[in-house]
């Protein structure tokens, strides 16, 4: 009651942890609610230098659709301004080299691509290097990055023709062209020639969230963000709601209320576990909340039922245990900022370091030792556990590890307390 009868505890409890959430959810202008994910065109401009070689023999059998080409610049142009890419790339031919690269740097362009004179020629040239020059705004990467990618997934498929021919001339003497026209043919049955759908073939597109054995897809990116930041913020404050409910032991000893019950015909450890039981049920009411507050309110998918219980019993209890073990450590409330203001930051900062490290495979390596060296790393760690769907059995010994934590923080906790107060 003292607890949930305070202004400043439901603050912490419920109103923080909730409004950093949907501080982030509004930031980047409520995208969750957007529904699906759109990326603009890319703005590309193209300098095709290429003064052609041997001829191309180019037709509806050797290039997809209905492209025609005699250079193998005219051949990227037209591959780049296929309708199929239409909707991702907005390409823009231009006379030469510096005015792409001035598209460029005049924004006007995120990437510039300038085929050499000697494209094709160097091409065929059995011992020849045949570059394309890349020139894109540093300051973006998305837009560039996708341009880059499809032009390595084409040039790569034309390049295994040339390794093929080049393969077969030195290994075949006299040279076969019967066999050399069926290892071509080959491989373009199963290269980008042959394709129906250019846009299907050089691009691999993946929605950015999928709910594991269902056919709806995440609302929005932003949930996935999302998530993990509410879930952070739930389990730092659970860490600071489990230490203070259990400070009122100190609060009561100070107000010689705790000493007054000890004289009555109640016993001690009647007593204690009265008190160690609220914290655990404040904990756990403030989880409760917080769950399906987030769930309704921001949408986040918390996981399964299973696998999310098992983890709110973990941080519940490792929570609570942890609060009574700071607080037997203490000899009264003054202490107590020192504990809130150090201790309980600088651990939680620490568990957090596996939502921080998210996308970066360094730092997440780091996170799975660092993070696990607090109760809070490993409350973080079933949290995404069970927002990523891992099998039931990771988190359910992530759980354990928990409940591991648990009991050495509540046998030290209340092993000192029994001290102090026989």
């Amino acid at each position: 009651q003292r607890s949930f009868r305070s202004a400043m505890a439901i603050v912490f409890m419920f109103a923080i942890p909730l409004l950093v959430t949907g501080m982030f959810y509004f930031m980047f202008g409520n995208i969750a609610s957007q529904g699906d994910f759109n990326l603009p065109r890319i703005d590309v401009v193209i300098a095709n230098l290429d003064q052609g070689g041997p001829r191309l023999q180019a037709g509806s059998e050797t290039l997809p659709g209905d492209i025609q080409a005699d250079t193998l610049g005219e051949l990227v142009v037209e591959v780049l301004e296929s309708d199929e890419l239409a909707d991702l790339l907005a390409v823009t031919s231009v006379p030469d080299a510096g005015v792409a690269r001035a598209a460029v740097d005049n924004r006007q362009a995120q990437v510039a691509i300038i085929v050499p004179p000697d494209f094709s020629r160097q091409f065929a040239d059995q011992y020849g290097q045949a570059a394309i020059e890349f020139y894109q705004d540093p300051t973006l990467t998305i837009g560039p990055g996708i341009v880059k990618s499809i032009l390595n997934q084409f040039m790569d498929r034309m390049s295994a023709i040339k390794i093929a021919i080049d393969v077969s001339q030195e290994q075949v003497e006299p040279l076969d062209y019967a066999m050399l026209g069926q290892v071509i043919q080959g491989l373009l049955d199963t290269s980008t020639a042959q394709s129906e759908d250019l846009s299907a073939t050089l691009l691999e597109v993946r929605s950015p969230q999928k709910n594991a054995g269902s056919e709806q897809e995440s609302a929005s990116p932003l949930v996935g963000l999302i998530g993990p930041i509410m879930g952070g913020m739930m389990i730092f404050y659970a860490f600071y709601t489990g230490t203070a409910s259990a400070q009122s032991i100190l609060r009561e000893e100070e107000e010689r209320t705790l000493p007054r019950l000890f004289t009555t015909p109640t016993p001690q450890a009647t007593i204690l576990s009265g008190k160690f039981l609220a914290v655990f049920l404040t904990v756990l009411v403030q989880m409760s909340v917080l769950l399906v507050a987030a769930r309704l309110i921001f949408g986040i998918q918390w996981g399964e039922l299973l696998p999310v219980a098992l983890m709110a019993t973990g941080v519940v209890v490792a929570a609570s245990s942890f609060g009574i073990f700071i607080n037997s450590l203490l000899k009264t409330t003054k202490q107590g900022g020192v504990v809130f203001g150090g201790v309980l930051t600088m651990t939680g900062m620490i568990g957090m370091i596996g939502i921080f490290a998210m996308g970066s495979p360094t730092a997440a390596r780091l996170s799975n030792t660092v993070s696990l060296l607090v109760p809070q790393g490993w409350a973080v760690r079933g949290l995404l556990q069970s927002m990523n769907r891992d099998p039931v059995s990771d988190v359910l010994l992530t759980s354990l590890v928990m409940l591991a934590w648990s009991a050495a923080f509540f046998t030290i906790g209340v092993w000192r307390f029994n001290r102090r107060y026989t």
